[in-house]
């Protein structure tokens, strides 16, 4: 499935996602999710924050529980069920994230942190019923290293988890990734002034 959602990415997009390192003036969704394990993942949940304070949180019913390894299974599943109305089968969750999309005031370029959460989401939006992706779901902005190990970015990231929005909780991470994001390029706009 994950080989399929790629080949539809490519039609769409033409190319590898974005470095993150770069300056950006259009509207971010930042992405995050959980999924089973990293040789044959399937996904758990989904989130979707935007910069204009909209999100979306849904976690599958129907995912493979014993393909779960260890940590998923300690850490990730204990942390499901904290938003009403997330449980969803994974042809309910395709409709809810082209719903979503189709929203959205313009295009948002999809900010992630790790390859998978981009084909994850793609393998989640395509399928027999959607052939292609919303119109409203931007390219694909992978953050590289440089951004998200920098001091300003992971203390910005750390400072927004709470003990009852812990790190893996796709909301609470994609929450996460935009604080740190957005800290990390209000520094860098000082750079990129000088260097004009």
């Amino acid at each position: 499935m994950l080989v399929n959602a790629k080949s539809a990415l490519w039609v769409k997009f033409g190319s590898a996602a974005t470095d993150g390192c770069q300056k950006v003036n259009a509207m971010l969704v930042f992405l995050d999710t959980e999924f089973t394990d990293f040789v044959r993942p399937d996904l758990i949940s989904i989130a979707l924050v935007s910069e204009d304070g909209r999100e979306f949180y849904a976690e599958r019913t129907d995912f493979q529980r014993d393909a779960c390894n260890d940590f998923v299974l300690e850490t990730v599943l204990p942390l499901l069920g904290r938003v009403p109305g997330a449980a969803c089968s994974r042809l309910e969750l395709k409709e809810r994230l082209h719903e979503w999309f189709a929203q959205l005031p313009e295009p948002g370029i999809i900010v992630y942190d790790f390859g998978g959460d981009w084909l994850l989401l793609v393998a989640a939006i395509l399928g027999p019923t959607y052939r292609s992706p919303p119109d409203n779901l931007g390219e694909p902005l992978h953050l590289g290293g440089y951004c998200i190990t920098h001091p300003v970015f992971e203390r910005a990231q750390n400072n927004t988890y709470t003990q009852d929005w812990p790190p893996h909780h796709a909301l609470a991470d994609a929450r996460a990734l935009k604080a740190g994001y957005r800290a990390w390029h209000h520094v860098m706009e000082e750079i990129w002034r000088i260097e004009r």
